[in-house]
């Protein structure tokens, strides 16, 4: 698909390959390659969730600072619109999406991490939000998904120092939700989305969209956002699947067909 970012598919989990050596450091070019491969995913019905991988070695480092280094504020004002865009594809992929991460998730890396609906982190894996050393904040949802995701004290500390954060505290804190040996992070990655392979794709966008939605808004509009995605799941042939087979032969035994 693209020089450095890949979208590939096997028996229905889509993999977002970043391959920029050394660091999958993110520069204009990685980052519309990953917004063209999360629309890929996102409209490509043989994927049914997906996984962003960096490979053995690295998630991503950050941004490619050579390439900013001599913009301006004109130049910024211009580019940090399509910047945040670019990831923010990933987290409006309508499919269950997991990072594997792997060596350094740092800057821009550890946001597109935030962009994962479920992160899994190898047992030496650092992520953090580094960009207060460089003299700026956060620029690509570090400041509002990892508040959203760790509580507003937590990102503070995270971002205010600057500091790296092993997975262990990545753990404790909630910035990961499983640390493996490094060895096995995509192939966990991997089992973890094989789970949604074969599920209601349907009832699975619902969910997804009404979390995602709720969470910006009060909770009585969020119950509504949930009240209109339940009942339009109603016109669906896999809630007709669903409910036949749990009358028929019990929970969990369902063949969905994805519509």
């Amino acid at each position: 698909m693209g020089e450095f970012v890949n979208l590939t598919v096997s028996d229905g989990v889509g993999t977002i390959r970043l391959d920029r050596p050394k660091m999958n450091a993110l520069n204009v070019q990685v980052q519309e390659e990953i917004r063209a491969a999360a629309a890929a995913a996102a409209e490509d019905d043989a994927v049914r969730a997906v996984v962003i991988y960096g490979g053995e070695r690295v998630f991503a480092a950050g941004a490619d600072i050579k390439e900013m280094a001599d913009m301006s504020y004109a130049d910024m004002a211009k580019r940090s619109g399509p910047l945040q865009s670019s990831l923010s594809a990933v987290a409006a992929i309508p499919k269950p999406t997991v990072a594997a991460i792997t060596g350094y998730a740092l800057g821009g890396g550890c946001e597109l991490a935030l962009c994962a609906d479920y992160r899994i982190a190898a047992d030496d894996a650092k992520l953090g939000q580094p960009e207060i050393l460089l003299g700026i904040i956060p620029g690509a949802g570090g400041t509002q998904r990892l508040s959203r995701l760790v509580g507003p004290s937590k990102a503070k500390d995270l971002i205010y120092t600057g500091r790296f954060v092993d997975a262990a505290e990545s753990l404790a804190i909630g910035l990961v939700d499983r640390v493996v040996p490094a060895a096995s992070v995509y192939e966990e990655a991997v089992a973890w989305a094989s789970q949604f392979s074969r599920g209601a794709a349907m009832a699975l966008r619902a969910a997804k969209e009404s979390i995602d939605s709720g969470l910006g808004v009060d909770l009585t509009t969020g119950l509504e956002i949930e009240r209109q995605q339940f009942a339009a799941l109603f016109a669906t042939e896999d809630r007709a699947i669903g409910m036949t087979s749990f009358v028929e032969n019990g929970p969990g035994k369902a063949e969905f067909k994805g519509k």
